[in-house]
């Protein structure tokens, strides 16, 4: 069987996040992305396990179940040097010892969903690890908080367990084309997850996978991250990494986009604002690349890239906000016809969806075939959608005049 997993989000004790992030909410909103199965996210916070018990099934002591939809247990934690990492656990019993052992190491396990933990980055894998569960870096590229703004190679800060971990998530602002231009990840399954704070299918499921396995389970995860008996990741789907918000170097108060060497010229500080110049995830990783682009090991699926419906119906009918009354109203027609909003992103015939409305088949054709432009993210800023043909001036050093063009993107 195949099912579509999304195994990254974020419960109500993290910041930032919607106060409709509850697991029954959560439940609904997958069945009409297209999900079987999620991350619990935050299940370290022994108030969000609470509120699991409550609206929904405990099953083996494994996984909670609500509605057909399975939700692994799953939580991401900080290190003391900043680092992220997802943590999937085989059981509550070893979530309950993962608490007991972080005593003392802590403060922030029933305060924060996403605990910061008083540990460096080998001494977190250790700790799991001997657990029995799976780690691996969380949004690996981004600055601020992924492995690799910290770290170099992945020996230098997990050590000996470098070689254990089970996977590495590629983050909104990189793919596998370019992930797999650092020859020491070749082993290492990828996750696209959406690393959401919001219920909603624009945000939940908008970086998921699609795992060919038994079942929905730790072992059956875990045989496919590791290639075994068959079981394997057929899918990786997420948005272009140029809608990622740190894909592109920019200035982080101007959003002036500068060319690597132009930043570095200038040590970093925004010539123009004197704000600071945040290094685009495309760039870290040509820093550390080892290999050309488009080299992948046998075992690497096919990387899809996928708009967010209500995004595409946003820019068909010309509306800044995806949560608008006409968007929805159209967003929720198409998923009654279609089933769940992966089928009509992915696979309804466009006759089906013309039927619906004419301009947002146009434009989920565009998609499909990769016409649609962007105004690429940096420096905490989303990158933008352009319809096909429409020319967009950017900010760039370079000149405040002659801006480049999309194509120079």
């Amino acid at each position: 069987m195949e099912y579509n997993l999304d195994l990254h989000l974020h419960g109500l004790y993290s910041g930032a996040v919607s106060h409709e992030m509850k697991p029954r909410i959560i439940a609904e909103q997958a069945l009409l992305k297209g999900l079987q199965g999620v991350g619990t996210g935050d299940i370290l916070n022994p108030k969000w396990e609470k509120i699991f018990r409550e609206e929904t099934r405990l099953v083996r002591d494994e996984y909670f179940e609500y509605n057909n939809v399975r939700f692994i247990l799953q939580t991401e934690v900080e290190d003391n040097s900043r680092v992220h990492h997802v943590v999937l656990f085989p059981s509550l019993a070893q979530v309950e010892e993962a608490r007991k052992r972080l005593k003392g190491k802590t403060t922030s396990l029933e305060s924060d969903g996403r605990p910061k933990l008083w540990l460096n980055t080998a001494e977190v894998a250790d700790l799991f690890l001997e657990l029995g569960c799976m780690i691996g870096p969380a949004h690996a590229f981004t600055p601020y908080t992924g492995y690799y703004s910290k770290y170099d190679s992945l020996e230098q800060g997990y050590k000996d367990n470098w070689r254990k971990l089970s996977f590495l998530e590629l983050g909104l602002s990189a793919d596998t084309d370019m992930a797999d231009m650092i020859k020491e990840l070749h082993n290492l399954s990828f996750l696209s997850n959406s690393d959401a704070h919001s219920p909603w299918p624009n945000k939940l499921g908008r970086e998921f996978n699609t795992l060919k396995i038994e079942e929905i389970s730790f072992e059956e995860l875990r045989k496919a991250f590791h290639r075994m008996g068959g079981r394997k990741i057929t899918r990786n789907i997420g948005l272009d990494p140029r809608e990622g918000k740190y894909h592109k170097t920019r200035c982080r108060n101007c959003y002036t986009f500068y060319e690597p060497e132009e930043a570095e010229q200038f040590n970093w500080r925004c010539p123009l604002c004197g704000g600071v110049i945040k290094k685009g995830v495309d760039h870290r990783i040509k820093e550390l690349a080892d290999l050309p682009k488009g080299e992948h090991p046998e075992h690497r699926p096919r990387y899809i890239h996928i708009i967010p419906l209500s995004e595409i119906i946003s820019l068909a009918l010309k509306k800044k906000n995806p949560y608008s009354k006409e968007v929805q109203e159209t967003w929720k027609k198409i998923i009654k016809e279609t089933g769940t909003e992966i089928k009509a992103l992915l696979d309804t015939d466009l006759e089906t969806i013309k039927k619906i409305n004419k301009r947002v088949a146009e434009y989920l054709e565009y998609f499909r075939k990769g016409e649609i432009q962007y105004i690429p993210g940096g420096a905490g800023m989303y990158g933008q959608l352009i319809p096909p043909g429409e020319k967009v001036e950017m900010k760039t050093y370079k000149s405040q005049t002659a801006q480049k063009t999309l194509m120079d993107f």
